[in-house]
């Protein structure tokens, strides 16, 4: 097998669909909405709908987070362009018109995601169409997703959860939440299961919602589990603790969810340098490709080698989103995605202020804004210190307990 670097050209109407809602619908109302954070962005009720009518008709393929799942069946050994690398490339262009505002998009919540990677048919089935928030991160876990307390016991019938979670994006907002929370403590990390709870489940409450930095536009709650009863059937995939497979099942959805954390950092920093370059050139700096960067103006060097860093990330995503399309493991180059893209875009987005001076730094152009909302893409969903744990770890061969 091997990859091709260009746009596949049958995602090209996706990719160019998502650059117009990002330029004509979420682009005018960004200022507005980071201005009246947690207020719901009422108009993204319309793109979500027109989303899910192309989805119904087959126009669309992997228009966001919802869209991602692995299909073995159809792996014939051809070279597949799926629904991972569709994800990926429209995701890019909707935040490079706004992250926060692709990350309040209904039914396309990293909950969905999750439920791609583990349920089974009758779960997908039943739970098609629902927007799904996350809830992993706990006041005392962290990044250390192996050590939740959050505790799901059996109970005739239905499972009781116990335990608060924090940093729950869309938490507030979302049809229902994908909890993480083990079994059995004393069984380690191969007893963490999730599990689907809807909206308005007794015994769950939002205890807050938290004031950040930046993506104000999206909420991001505190949630309380107190004798919290979900069926048993809510249980994502196998109920059966397996301590040979240990954590895999439940750390398959990063395998998903990290490349699209990996291009929503790639598209708020491809959305920062093309305003750098036009402030650039209308202050008469020209940056050119054909001439070596220590001849040209300080600021366009720094802008080729921004545009370098940017080009390594897009490729380290294009990558673990294929390799998922065509069935290879690919744990190693999703991390690797989501270190270089959350770092790199967060090193673009402020680098871009700095070179825009005054301008960048005031509110009158979205150059601060994208600073700002571009930070937790190399916080959540994994830090960047985590993900260079995890590439050491797959790349000497050594297991958690060896390296640390």
């Amino acid at each position: 097998m091997s990859i091709s670097l260009d746009d596949p050209r049958k995602f090209r109407p996706l990719v160019g669909q998502a650059h117009q809602v990002a330029m004509n619908m979420l682009r005018p109302i960004s200022r507005r909405y980071d201005k009246a954070e947690h207020a719901y962005p009422k108009e993204l009720d319309m793109l979500a709908a027109m989303i899910d009518g192309l989805s119904e008709s087959g126009a669309s393929e992997g228009a966001g987070a919802a869209g991602v799942r692995r299909d073995e069946s159809a792996d014939d050994g051809s070279v597949r362009n799926g629904t991972n690398l569709a994800s990926v490339l429209s995701i890019a262009e909707m935040c490079w018109g706004d992250v926060g505002l692709l990350l309040s998009m209904p039914r396309q919540g990293l909950g969905n995601s999750a439920i791609a990677s583990v349920a089974d048919d009758e779960q997908q089935e039943r739970f098609a169409g629902m927007w799904a928030a996350m809830a992993i991160t706990e006041p005392g876990a962290g990044s250390d997703s192996a050590s939740i307390r959050t505790t799901a016991v059996l109970h005739g019938d239905e499972y009781v959860i116990n335990g608060e979670k924090i940093y729950v994006t869309s938490g507030e907002r979302a049809d229902a939440v994908v909890v993480w929370a083990t079994l059995d403590r004393s069984l380690g990390r191969a007893a963490i299961k999730s599990f689907v709870v809807p909206k308005g489940t007794p015994g769950m409450r939002v205890e807050r919602l938290e004031h950040k930095l930046g993506i104000k536009a999206s909420d991001t709650a505190a949630i309380v589990f107190e004798d919290c009863r979900v069926p048993r059937a809510n249980l994502l995939g196998s109920p059966e603790v397996d301590t040979k497979q240990g954590f895999a099942g439940a750390m398959a959805t990063f395998d998903n969810t990290r490349p699209l954390v990996a291009s929503m950092a790639v598209g708020c920093a491809r959305a920062a340098l093309d305003l750098t370059r036009e402030l650039l050139e209308n202050a008469g700096v020209v940056v050119d490709h054909d001439r070596p960067a220590q001849v040209q103006h300080a600021a366009a060097a720094k802008l080729l080698q921004m545009e370098a860093d940017w080009e390594a990330a897009y490729l380290l995503m294009l990558q673990a989103a294929w390799m998922a399309d065509n069935h290879r493991p690919n744990s190693l180059e999703a991390s690797m995605a989501k270190a270089k893209a959350g770092r790199v875009g967060s090193d673009i987005t402020l680098s871009c202020v700095e070179l825009a001076g005054t301008v960048g730094y005031s509110e009158a152009e979205l150059l601060e804004k994208w600073a700002r909302d571009s930070k937790i893409l190399d916080i959540f969903e994994g830090t960047q210190q985590i993900q260079q744990l995890i590439v050491a770890r797959r790349v000497l061969g050594l297991s958690s307990a060896e390296l640390r």
